[in-house]
């Protein structure tokens, strides 16, 4: 029996809609499923993102029954507004956590990248673990973090991405993590990339 890729992703009012739609449209279309997850203290129809754009959620953390044990990725986008709601959530840095510990895919992109932080999310042999975000949140994570200028960086299962130009690298780099990068070039291909999906 094959095995299912199954990712979640977290939205909230204020998100970045760009780093939200790219990932969730990328993934999709190389055979992963997704669940758009909103977090809010109230159950609500949709979330507007940073730039107006409205969300609707497949899911509200919270207020619809979630097994996160069958996901193997869970994915937090940006937006300043929506990644502080997302990154100070308990319920969120406990799914980081948990993901984090048993070796799952953890994504994060432009100010998401505060959700490692909040969710503890450490090199327990007391080595930085190299990530990279938003220019505009570095001097929060710098001393606990290597932070890079990459646009994508991954730490074994910890992908991060700068911003919102990179949702694209980003969401590739998520596949090819979960399906191998044969299958990220086969998605890529009929895309017309301006960049290869290597290694």
């Amino acid at each position: 029996m094959s095995k299912v890729n199954r990712a979640v992703i977290f939205i909230a009012d204020g998100t970045e809609e760009i780093e939200a739609t790219v990932t969730v449209d990328v993934l999709r279309r190389a055979g992963i499923e997704v669940l758009v997850c909103g977090v809010s203290i109230e159950k609500v129809p949709y979330y507007t993102c940073s730039r107006g754009l409205k969300i609707v959620p497949d899911s509200i953390l919270d207020f619809d029954p979630i097994n996160f044990d069958t996901f193997n990725a869970v994915i937090i986008p940006g937006g300043l507004e929506g990644s502080k709601i997302l990154s100070e959530n308990d319920q969120v840095q406990r799914i980081l956590a948990d993901f984090y510990a048993q070796g799952k895919v953890v994504a994060t992109i432009c100010a998401g990248c505060l959700a490692i932080k909040t969710a503890k999310l450490f090199n327990k042999k007391g080595v930085k673990l190299s990530i990279t975000g938003h220019p505009s949140v570095k001097n929060q994570l710098k001393d606990d973090f290597d932070f890079l200028s990459d646009r994508v960086v991954s730490d074994n299962h910890l992908i991060t991405a700068s911003g919102p130009g990179a949702s694209f690298e980003f969401a590739f780099e998520i596949v090819k993590r979960m399906t191998g990068i044969e299958n990220a070039r086969a998605v890529a291909a009929p895309m017309l990339l301006n960049f290869v999906v290597d290694e």
